[in-house]
């Protein structure tokens, strides 16, 4: 692989990193609730699932997903199913609760695994890698080390994607530190959440 590709790769990569989806939108809620260190650490999940999608992508497992309409529809619809009850959980948060949560011990990896979960319950999610990476693969030079390559640099400007939405949602809590901000800022968040469900609902197979 030249850095020609490379070059294109990158900027290509990170837009689809920054794009606005519910896990860079839970990211936001997770700093403004918990803080920046916990937002951050929470996205490992998410990592660990586009790691996983990854790495089927590479062995042409994800031929299944797109061949089975089965499977794609219970994938999605239980992805919705999680999306929106995430979206119930922060309609019906209690901003004095959220302040008691703050001082104790978070749960980080109870948050990795709604990061996990997200990502995993889109199965759009495992098509992007399918149709993506493959377009910066060189055919006539080893697949796994240039798909390993491709993979890692998706993974590392994800993590950089996921600390530039926790900062934005760190400023965001400064923003709303009044019980009746933290409140409207949830149900923004809520709504925004049911809304990326429809969206997920209403995706069809490539």
């Amino acid at each position: 692989m030249d850095l020609t590709t490379l070059a294109l790769f990158l900027p290509a990569c990170f837009a689809l990193n920054m794009a606005p989806g519910p896990n860079n939108l839970l990211s936001v809620s997770n700093a403004t609730r918990y803080g920046y260190r916990t937002a951050c650490l929470a996205g490992i999940g998410r990592l660990l699932a586009f790691s996983g999608m990854i790495a089927l992508a590479s062995a042409g497992l994800a031929v299944v997903l797109q061949t089975s309409e089965l499977l794609f529809y219970a994938i999605k619809i239980v992805g919705a199913a999680y999306l929106l009850y995430l979206a119930i959980q922060l309609w019906r948060a209690d901003p004095q609760m959220q302040e008691e949560s703050i001082t104790a011990k978070v749960g980080i990896w109870a948050l990795a695994r709604q990061e996990f979960l997200v990502a995993t319950g889109n199965p759009k999610a495992i098509l992007i890698f399918t149709a993506f990476l493959p377009q910066f693969v060189v055919p006539d030079q080893p697949i796994t080390p240039q798909f390993a390559l491709l993979g890692a640099l998706f993974l590392a400007l994800e993590w950089i994607a996921i600390s530039l939405y926790a900062y934005m949602g760190l400023h965001m809590r400064r923003w709303f530190a009044e019980p009746r901000g933290k409140r409207i800022f949830n149900r923004c968040c809520a709504g925004l959440l049911s809304a990326a469900a429809a969206v997920l609902l209403m995706a069809r197979r490539a």
